[in-house]
């Protein structure tokens, strides 16, 4: 059984062909990650699924009374809290819940509170809030209106309504891009224990290799399926490639034996058959299969000049706007060869010490020194706003250096894999991942030897990420970083640096022992020995109630299931005192009668002692 089949499935945007007959099946409770190279269709085969577009052929269909989750294109907004908001995310128990308070049918009353504990409604804003706090959202920020937060903050709720959802199948496209590594790395934990089916679409390595266990690759119109993880895929691929290469190379060569012997002795009578035969051979041998792959990405940063050490240094610096500090009394010392990702969820002062570091934002105290002709290359998602949407990469470098020729213009491009063609398209007409090629192509112009780089990956694919890395393990300058990939953290950093609680200091670990530490943070913390407080009062009040909450709800079924069986019970006594059911004369109807009462009276006595066992428990708690 499958909780999705995808059969001959073809199809097509603006006359272009994506899919052509292809197939896919997902079992129940699989993870698979949708990969391919930009523009290949995964984000249309993700719409088609959810009905947003239909396809020109084929059927997708998904099981029965399965429930379909993805994450809404709108961001929510309103005055509800991002609590409240989320909870609604699940109408069916909404509409359950209303129509709680005001039926009276006791058999419609059973069924309401029987499905939702199917659905384990009790637990919900417990769930919610889980899932909330893992994507960066304290308690205060779930008290506040969603319309409070910025855009991209409110994705993150979009994002949490689906996973609250819990549906048997998730459809994620790029979920990490609005997050930071710290909700990126929940969200790989989340995945990996979440039982129900999912398609991720995502260029983040880390979440491919550790929170799916299949990979479907949409390659040439087609979609193959690979088991395991990313890093198995492509050995796979790789390997596939290799045999499909040796295959190409000996059939080429077999080909060009037959042809050399036919061409020799066609026009000898005494070999003519034999040419003949060969002939036939040649016309056996399987098609030469084209090996179809894209141009490799290359990425390369300009060698900056070295200069004394240390690079950058920061003494008492206290940092923030408009006077109130965000990061205090911090000492902190560059040099040339230093790689430093910076950890600290949103909100934390990152963005806030790039900016010094990029000359940006002067410090509101203490002392800021740089090298002499130290040169710094700042890149910022937000940059790409400010981008001249009617220029072209070439005009905006030509803007920034006017003395430079067009030749060493092109060659920083081409550096960053703007060709000729692209070099001369314009902006508007450029990708998300090629307009980040330009921002790194502008950022790194005069060969900085100080690389700032913020959320550089949002846009890149799998392919130019491996590119930026190599890049990075090339460039002879000091690299800051941050961003919500760890695959790229693990392989370009070999400092981390905890921007928390006001000041930064430096991790002394990996990011498996910062995850750990994340892991450790998120269980609750053990009670004090001191006398509690009234605010502790209520913490453990709610603490109990969240504890006793399933033998709550198993109460309220069993009313339930009583409050049926007295009904049936009821019917069949008015049946069986009628005396029209003893003039028929059939007997099996009276012998079923008096059988189900009697089966109903076990019941009944089974459910109402199970229901003094739990209000002991409850009694107890």
């Amino acid at each position: 059984m499958t909780v999705l089949a995808i059969r001959d499935l073809t199809l097509r945007i603006a006359g272009r062909t994506l899919l052509d007959n292809a197939d896919l099946a997902i079992d129940p409770g699989r993870k698979v990650g949708l990969v391919g190279r930009n523009g290949a269709g995964k984000s249309t085969l993700l719409k088609a699924i959810t009905g947003e577009i239909q396809p020109d052929g084929g059927e997708i269909a998904l099981s029965a009374r399965a429930r379909l989750g993805h994450v809404a294109q709108e961001a929510p907004g309103g005055t509800a809290s991002l609590l409240e908001t989320v909870l609604a995310a699940d109408t069916e128990r909404a509409a359950l819940l209303a129509e709680s308070e005001t039926a009276t049918d006791p058999a419609r009353i059973g069924e309401i509170h029987d499905r939702l504990l199917a659905i384990r409604a009790d637990s919900a804003p417990a769930r919610a809030a889980t899932v909330l706090s893992g994507l960066g959202f304290d308690a205060e920020k779930q008290a506040r209106p969603t319309g409070d937060f910025s855009g991209g903050w409110r994705m993150r709720v979009a994002l949490a309504q689906a996973l609250f959802l819990e549906p048997d199948l998730l459809l994620l496209d790029e979920p990490t891009n609005h997050l930071d590594l710290e909700a990126a790395m929940w969200l790989e934990g989340w995945l990996a224990r979440f039982p129900g089916a999912a398609i991720v679409v995502s260029h983040d390595r880390g979440l491919l290799d550790r929170a799916v266990d299949a990979i479907a690759h949409l390659d040439r119109e087609k979609i193959t399926l690979y088991p395991g993880a990313f890093s198995n895929f492509v050995r796979v691929r790789s390997e596939r490639l290799a045999q499909l290469q040796a295959q190409n190379v000996k059939v080429a060569a077999e080909r060009q034996r037959i042809q050399s012997f036919v061409d020799r002795f066609r026009a000898k009578a005494t070999k003519a058959r034999q040419a003949q035969s060969r002939l036939k051979a040649l016309e056996r041998l399987p098609p030469i299969e084209a090996i179809v792959e894209d141009q490799p990405v290359r990425f390369a940063f300009p060698e900056p000049p070295q200069v004394p050490p240390p690079i950058l240094t920061a003494a008492r610096v206290d940092l923030g706007y408009g006077g109130t500090p965000v990061l205090r009394n911090l000492d902190l010392r560059l040099d040339q060869d230093d790689r430093i990702a910076l950890l600290g969820a949103n909100g934390n002062g990152k963005s806030t010490l790039a900016k010094m570091f990029a000359g940006r934002l002067a410090p509101l105290r203490g002392e800021l020194r740089l090298a002499p002709r130290l040169k710094v290359g700042y890149f910022a998602q937000h940059q790409a706003e400010e981008l001249d949407l009617a220029g072209t990469p070439l005009s905006h470098l030509q803007a920034l250096q006017p003395q430079a020729t067009e030749t060493a213009l092109r060659g920083q491009l081409a550096r960053f894999g703007l060709d000729e063609n692209r070099a001369t398209t314009t902006v508007g007409s450029l990708s998300g991942g090629e307009k980040a090629r330009l921002l790194l192509a502008l950022c790194t112009r005069d060969a900085p030897q100080l690389l700032i780089l913020d959320e550089p990956t949002n846009h890149l694919d799998i392919d130019a990420r491996e590119a930026l890395v190599k890049a990075l393990a090339e460039f002879s300058g000091a690299v800051v970083l941050i961003t919500h990939d760890p695959h790229l953290v693990e392989l370009a950093a070999d400092r981390l640096w905890l921007v928390a609680d006001g000041t930064v200091k430096a991790f002394e670990g990996d990011l498996d022992e910062y995850r750990a530490l994340l892991a450790e943070r998120a269980r609750p913390a053990a009670k004090a020995d001191a006398a509690p407080t009234r605010r502790d009062e209520r913490r453990e009040r709610a603490e109990a109630r969240l504890a006793t909450a399933p033998l709550r709800a198993r109460v309220k079924a069993i009313e339930a299931a009583l409050a049926r069986l007295g009904t049936e019970d009821k019917a069949l006594e008015a049946k069986l005192a009628d005396p029209k059911l003893y003039a028929s004369g059939d007997a099996g109807k009276i012998t079923a009668a008096n059988t189900r009462r009697a089966a109903i009276a076990r019941e009944t006595e089974a459910l109402e002692t199970e229901w003094l066992e739990l209000q002991e428990k409850l009694e107890a708690a």
